[in-house]
């Protein structure tokens, strides 16, 4: 009963904007809560809308620091942290990662080791990729590093995610492995969303290379196309007190950070003649199937939009809703090797099913709060990242 009270507090104590745990909480006066960060970056008008209900507020003269203090979400974040610390069985060379089988039916007694900074834990682990090797690689954001596991859930090593060789840190926020089975990642530097970066390690980190993002304090997935080489990568641009103007898009590089293509923009001639159906708003996390689709999670229309690998619009699934086939907030999509859609149904607290066509399937899971980054092993293990500082491993 205690356990499954702080899954539920930790699901509650996480900011909407950064994906991560509350840091200087600040309430609006519409109730929803956010860091304090967070609703200060980028905020030049007098009014905004709360990104959460979009109520429109007023900012305090003395800026978002006039705005009160959640001391409730402060308090409650400090004592999950304390709870968490005296429960975790610590397992050597487990880390922050459990294994579930999908029917659920040999789940007891597994570790739930949450956030830390100690080797195989982790704080705010956000994306994820595994080899063909079985090895998993999770972007471990406020670390600033990756963490490689084993499918077992063993630690194997870690690296810093520098953007030069002995230079700055940045935090990641996703990683994927293209056709040589080195790793991008993209991140931005801390505390500064001006400053964001797509860097290629190989899987020891060593720094191969980098390129320059535009600046925005939106997060970006990543997915590289390994039949053409390419790197493609989300990105929102846009300002907090404009959340209806949101503009999404999927932007397709070379290696050497040459932009070729934009894709699913809205100011697209199909994306002006039907945004609604075919034009982005805000992507996070996407996914590049074997037949070089490209498949994209919408956050602001809780909707999965499929491309061709030309760019071209094939069909969107989901919509808001928590039935069957529908999706709220989704986040992480990868397929298997029969080419079906896993999507992270964040807001759902569920890892969901789909076919190629969007057709829902069937749940993964449905014991996984706030599910965030999903990828697939080549032996058909699903892992995903959550809210709570855990990565598990579905044995499907």
């Amino acid at each position: 009963m205690a356990s499954s009270l702080i899954d539920e507090i930790c699901e509650d104590l996480s900011c909407v904007i950064c994906l991560e745990i509350l840091t200087r909480p600040k309430m609006l006066p519409c109730q929803h809560t956010f860091c304090q960060g967070c609703i200060g970056r980028g905020l030049a008008a007098t009014f905004f809308r709360c990104p959460y209900c979009r109520q429109l507020t007023r900012l305090p003269p003395q800026g978002v620091a006039g705005f009160p203090d959640n001391r409730m979400a402060a308090s409650l974040c400090e004592k999950v942290r304390q709870q968490l610390g005296e429960r975790r069985p610590h397992l050597p060379g487990s880390g922050a990662i459990q294994q579930l089988d999908a029917d659920h039916s040999n789940n007891q007694g597994l570790p739930r080791i949450g956030e830390g900074m100690e080797t195989g834990e982790f704080e705010g682990p956000v994306g994820l990729a595994v080899s063909e090797e079985g090895e998993i690689f999770v972007a471990d954001t406020q670390n600033q590093r990756i963490q490689v596991f084993t499918l077992q859930g063993m630690f194997v090593r870690q690296f810093p995610t520098v953007v030069s060789p002995g230079g700055e840190r940045m935090d990641p926020r996703d990683v994927a492995l293209d056709g040589k089975g080195y790793l991008w990642v993209v991140g931005k530097r801390w505390e500064d969303d001006l400053a964001g970066f797509a860097v290629q390690y190989m899987k020891q980190g060593t720094v191969l290379r980098k390129f320059d993002l535009q600046g925005t304090r939106w997060f970006r997935g990543v997915a590289v196309d390994t039949r053409r080489n390419r790197i493609l990568i989300t990105q929102t641009t846009g300002d907090w007190d404009n959340l209806d103007k949101l503009r999404g898009e999927v932007q397709v590089f070379h290696p050497d950070g040459t932009l070729v293509e934009t894709i699913g923009a809205s100011n697209t001639w199909w994306g002006l003649l039907s945004r609604q159906q075919q034009g982005l708003k805000h992507p996070l996390y996407l996914t590049v199937d074997r037949d070089g689709n490209i498949l994209v999670t919408d956050c602001d229309s809780h909707s999965v939009f499929a491309y061709s690998e030309d760019g071209q619009f094939l069909f969107r699934f989901g919509g808001e809703g928590s039935g069957e086939g529908q999706l709220s907030h989704p986040h992480g999509v990868c397929t298997d090797s029969s080419g079906n859609i896993a999507v992270a149904d964040t807001g759902n607290d569920r890892v969901e099913l789909f076919d190629r066509t969007g057709k829902f399937l069937r749940h993964l899971s449905t014991e996984i709060k706030s599910p965030r980054a999903v990828a697939m092993a080549t032996g058909g293990q699903l892992v995903v990242t959550d809210v709570n500082h855990i990565a598990t491993i579905l044995n499907l």
